[in-house]
Order: C-alpha cells, then structure tokens, then sequence
C-alpha cells in the first residue's frame, strides 16, 4: 500500500483516516493545531503519525479534510511543498443555512484550490457526496470523483482498495456538480435517509 496524508484533524479526517489506515495504508496527518494532529494519529493507530503542518507531505495523495472557507488558506501555505502532489479536495462549500452554495460554475473550490497549487500538482474533487459515519462504517459504497484524467487512475485505485466504487463525473470542470450534489445528499438526509448515507447510482 501507499502513504496518504490527511490536512485537518475533524470527523472526516478522522473517517477517511481511519479507513485508509485500516486498509493497509501509512496515515500521515497534518493540521495547524498540533496536538490534534498527534491525537488523531494516534486514535487511528496502525502506524498512523503526525507530520508538521507546511512542510512536504509524505504522501502523493493529500487528502484536504478541512472546512471549505479555510481550504484556499491551508494549501496556500504549503506553497511549493505540494510540487507534484495529487490534492483531494472533500470541501462542501454551503452558505450559512444549507440552503446553497458559495461557489458558482467554473468557481468551485476545487478550483480556486487548483489557482494556488504549484503547476505540477493536480486536484481532484472526492469524498463531498458520503458522509463520515458511512465511511467510518467500512460498508461497501459508491464514491463520486473529478479532476483531471492523468491522476484518475491513482484516485480511483485508492478509493478501490477502500472498498468503495469509484464513480468517474468527469473533469474538474465537473467539481462544481459534485459540490451540488453534495447539497442533494443533505436534501435528502433531512427529508428522511439519514445522515449516515453516500449517494450512488444503481444499474439498470
């Protein structure tokens, strides 16, 4: 298996975390707050450690699990750090009521996140459409993804040996549907689904 970093210490840190350390991988986190950092790499165990928030990750895949006003800001400071690296935002960028979102077309965070990357690194958008407690579960689930087709491969194989089913939306051009969709999977936890739930798609 691979090394994985996780940005931020919360609840999807935690659930994303949890099941890549259980599946076989090296979790390396990172947060600004160190000690949360130390605490959740410890709670995740099976090698899990705590890297210094701005230096180079350890992982080629660096999973950005914090809150999507803070997204642009952390990767911000990593700057050249992140040269190459494969980032995996998971942000929903709702308004102060859930009622909509603060990005528009062609302005996702995805994207603002990718203005700020250095030119060889690459952004994908995963992780927006299920909720922590059905990752944490380790239940089979689909999982949505966009971003650019020459790093697909290494995203979609991670998802897989998550046991979860890689769901290609296309381009990053498609990151802002994902974060719409992200949206429907609350409309449809309030009126009655829960919110331990992924959306997916069904064949037919």
């Amino acid at each position: 298996m691979s090394t994985i970093t996780i940005l931020g210490a919360g609840n999807m840190a935690a659930a994303i975390g949890g099941r890549a350390a259980r599946a076989g991988h090296t979790v390396e986190v990172m947060s600004r707050d160190a000690d949360r950092a130390r605490a959740l790499a410890e709670r995740l165990g099976h090698g899990a450690v705590a890297g210094t928030f701005g230096e180079r990750p350890a992982g080629d895949l660096v999973v950005l699990a914090v809150l999507h006003a803070g997204a642009v800001d952390a990767v911000g400071q990593f700057g050249e750090a992140l040269s190459g690296k494969v980032v995996v935002d998971i942000t929903n960028p709702f308004n102060a009521d859930g009622s909509g979102l603060v990005t528009g077309p062609g302005d996702s965070v995805a994207d603002r996140v990718a203005a700020v990357l250095p030119g060889d690194a690459h952004v994908v958008k995963a992780f927006n459409t299920v909720y922590g407690g059905a990752i944490s579960s380790g239940a089979p689930m689909a999982a949505f993804f966009a971003g650019d087709d020459e790093v697909k491969p290494l995203v979609a194989g991670f998802l897989e040996s998550l046991g979860m089913r890689p769901l290609d939306a296309g381009g990053l051009e498609m990151a802002h549907a994902l974060e719409w969709a992200g949206l429907l999977l609350v409309g449809v936890s309030r009126n009655g689904a829960g919110f331990d739930v992924a959306l997916g798609v069904d064949a037919v």
